[in-house]
């Protein structure tokens, strides 16, 4: 995730770390949840008064009796996707690195998304705590429900996942208009996508996370998907874990044909280039080291399209250069 504030590379590979390995710890009930459209009535979504019935990414019902006036945010993603889906005015709190869109920046900050100070969250009196289902500790999600504050679990663990929230967030904001219209453009987007570049010649890829030590992301990753979308292929995509170290021996045996790499900042990381070494691996040999903003691929908001259209693009000159 982007910082506001300059980290030490250790902390700053820490938080990308935690990002990208808290994704799916719970994926077997995220992805069946995901895929439930939210439970509301017609009125719901009109009447602010109307109660509201929402399934979350643990597979938890959540009833409201009212939409939520005051949204506590626990992770920078939820935060962002907030402020898409229509509902971003309900939002009184959010914690460290809630940095997009710009009116996040204004708001409290209850803590880091991996250190939530409850006291801080129940000072500002919330109606509805939108929390991080692999990303907050669940003993910190557990205090916050024994305060009596409701407490919704998101978890979007592949690309279709955000959409998903976007709806959902919508309705429980008391917007499901906004919401549902956002979810759409969405999709709309990634159907584009998909039918542009996911039939293309395959492309093999190696996605690098970080330097030392040297990782990547495996097949069960949402920037997984994104390569597979872009007609790619995850060179690493039979590992398991979310963010699994690896080896230079490994990748050069895997010999991809282009190397995508976003770092922490807004700039291109340097170690990318230090693949130059190995002139014969063919990403080299064919100049393909290509940089994707992390903000618009490491983050689970419908920016994530952004950094997919990026990539795809990377992918399309590599397949020109062969």
């Amino acid at each position: 995730m982007l910082t506001q504030k300059v980290l030490p590379q250790a902390l700053r590979a820490a938080a990308l770390c935690a990002a990208l390995l808290g994704a799916p710890l719970l994926a077997t009930a995220a992805t069946a949840a995901s895929a439930t459209a939210p439970t509301s009535s017609a009125s719901s979504a009109s009447s602010p008064a109307a109660a509201i019935v929402v399934r979350d990414d643990a597979g938890q019902m959540l009833h409201l009796a009212q939409p939520a006036r005051r949204i506590v945010s626990l992770a920078p993603h939820i935060t962002e996707t907030l402020y898409a889906a229509g509902v971003g005015d309900r939002l009184v709190g959010t914690v460290d690195y809630s940095d997009f869109p710009a009116a996040a920046r204004q708001l409290p900050h209850v803590g880091g998304y991996s250190r939530i100070d409850a006291e801080a969250v129940a000072a500002l009196k919330p109606d509805l705590v939108i929390a991080w289902q692999s990303g907050n500790a669940p003993a910190q999600i557990e205090r916050l429900r024994a305060l009596g504050i409701p407490v919704f679990l998101s978890q979007p663990n592949h690309i279709d996942d955000v959409a998903s929230a976007l709806q959902r967030f919508g309705v429980l904001g008391g917007d499901a208009a906004a919401g549902e219209a956002a979810a759409a453009r969405f999709r709309e987007r990634l159907a584009n996508l998909s039918a542009r570049y996911r039939q293309r010649p395959r492309v093999r890829t190696f996605y690098q996370i970080w330097k030392q030590p040297l990782m990547t992301v495996g097949g069960q990753q949402i920037i997984s998907d994104v390569i597979r979308l872009c007609g790619g292929e995850n060179v690493f995509a039979s590992l398991t874990a979310m963010a699994p170290t690896v080896t230079v021996e490994g990748v050069l045996a895997a010999n991809p044909e282009a190397i995508v790499a976003s770092g922490m900042d807004a700039a291109r990381p340097e170690w990318l280039d230090d693949w130059r070494r190995w002139p014969a691996l063919t990403a080299v040999a064919r100049d393909n080291l290509f940089y994707v903003p992390p903000e618009l691929i490491q983050r689970h908001t419908p920016r994530l399209l952004e950094g997919a259209e990026r990539l795809c693009q990377a992918l399309e000159t590599a397949r020109a250069r062969r």
